[in-house]
């Protein structure tokens, strides 16, 4: 049996991590990754990869709407006010960072603005569409069809190939497996990680498998990419590595990016920064506002 037939075999058989957020019902456009660029490099040559560019880069348009979240973790007696009175928007195009103290509440926000958690009060809009008045399955199916989510732990599937994890979300949407392969490929090809799509997690670097994270991410052409400590498990060459292609996937295709992270020169390279203490947002700064302010509002 081939990969194709393998991979087929093995989506039927997970088809209920279509609760998961890198699962996926997916609608296949012509607009593919593929390399713009070839540097040479001694007596060889290497491709660089890049997403074909496609129009303005952050627009005004807002596409994540939150208004007054409220939160709370209760367990037993004990009450954790997670979430206060937040609201922001996030703007079509552009990366921003939400940055702040452990268990101030980054990723409780991330969690409640893609709908991978629940909420207690407040209202979030994605593309127009109110997220916490879908039910579950609908809310599933729409995270799946318009996001993509990039993890500090991977998340890979540890018995199956490169390829065929990034391809897995094609075919338990029921994309043909021949063309849920060519889709995978051209998208390993285009994060720089194709000549390893054979490779199974464990035989990767850590940026390799962040890489691969990042393609399967990017498979269905999201509107959107939730990123939670991308860099996070990596080493200094590793994490400017994955910095640089997200940054270049955002500057060259448009990607929506809100990514959570602990370090500060990230926050203060992308678009905007949030500082969150105490579960409430305290500041957002813009890229060309950081020179004013030394520390984070949280520091």
């Amino acid at each position: 049996m081939d990969g194709v037939e393998n991979s087929l075999c093995f989506a039927t058989a997970v088809t209920h991590f279509v609760a998961f957020p890198y699962t996926s019902h997916v609608h296949y456009n012509q607009r593919r990754f593929r390399p713009s660029a070839t540097v040479k490099s001694g007596s060889h040559h290497r491709t660089h990869h890049r997403y074909q560019k496609e129009g303005p880069l952050m627009s005004e348009e807002v596409i994540v709407s939150a208004r007054n979240i409220q939160k709370w973790f209760r367990t037993g007696k004990i009450e954790v006010h997670a979430l206060r009175d937040v609201s922001i928007d996030v703007r079509k195009g552009e990366m921003l960072a939400i940055m702040g103290p452990s268990g101030c509440g980054k990723t409780t926000l991330l969690n409640a603005l893609s709908g991978l958690d629940d909420f207690d009060a407040g209202e979030v809009m994605i593309e127009g569409q109110k997220l916490n008045a879908m039910n579950d399955q609908k809310r599933t199916r729409y995270r799946a069809e318009r996001m993509g989510f990039i993890f500090q732990s991977y998340n890979l599937l540890p018995v199956i190939t490169a390829v065929e994890n990034v391809e897995l979300p094609l075919l338990v949407s029921g994309m043909h497996p021949t063309l849920a392969r060519k889709t995978a490929m051209t998208t390993l090809d285009a994060v720089g990680i194709a000549d390893r799509a054979g490779h199974r997690p464990a035989e990767l670097s850590g940026g390799q498998r962040q890489r691969v994270t990042i393609a399967r991410a990017l498979v269905n052409r999201p509107a959107i990419v939730w990123a939670d400590e991308p860099t996070g498990s990596l080493d200094s060459k590793a994490s400017t590595e994955i910095l640089d292609l997200l940054r270049e996937l955002n500057r060259s295709h448009g990607q929506t990016i809100v990514m959570v992270t602990h370090d500060i020169a990230i926050g203060r390279s992308l678009d905007r920064l949030v500082n969150m203490k105490d579960g409430a947002i305290t500041s957002v700064v813009a890229q060309g506002e950081f020179r004013a302010a030394a520390q984070p509002a949280w520091a």
